[in-house]
């Protein structure tokens, strides 16, 4: 009876290792290369509500060798919407130059990344700090969704766009 359920454990633990992941982290961290920092910064805490946890920068010399930038120093601040290790990063980053994109009305006006999810608790304190700082909420006031969660799409100041979503 021992043997079995030694052998039984054995074969378990050998299938669960094999089921891991081959990643080192369960998240996408992600970089966003904004116009004007402090502004996103201040977006991103003040309005939709992240905290920030870091930040770091990647030298000319460095960013070029990585193949990052061309000429340009790497300004990065994180962001995540709770100080936990397994929080997703959400990096702003600065070149130091003003870099523009034009910004979309709509999803589907450009390719590439274009909006992020945020789930909430409840989604009345994100339109009071939206209307606190003049963020235009660009569907309904909240929406409706089908299943009864209520949306609101924002746009950060760069235009990508923002669901926030919460159960009722």
């Amino acid at each position: 009876m021992k043997k079995s359920l030694f052998t039984i454990a054995f074969v378990l633990t050998v299938l669960l290792s094999m089921a891991q992941s081959q990643f080192t982290h369960p998240g996408i961290f992600v970089g966003s290369v904004v116009e004007d920092l402090d502004k996103s910064i201040e977006f991103y805490t003040e309005v939709i509500g992240m905290v920030k946890t870091g930040e770091f920068s990647v030298d000319k010399t460095t960013a070029s060798e990585l193949g990052l930038t061309n000429k340009y120093q790497l300004d990065v601040t994180i962001l995540k919407l709770e100080d936990s290790p397994n929080a997703t990063e959400w990096k702003l980053m600065s070149l130091g130059t003003k870099a523009k994109h034009p910004k979309q009305n709509y999803m589907s006006d450009d390719t590439g990344m274009q909006y992020i999810t945020i789930l909430v608790n409840d989604i009345k304190p994100v339109i009071e700090r939206c209307k606190k700082h003049n963020v235009k909420i660009l569907s309904g006031v909240p929406s409706k969704l089908g299943d009864g969660r209520s949306f609101i799409l924002v746009q950060d100041p760069d235009g990508t766009f923002i669901e926030m979503i919460s159960p009722n």
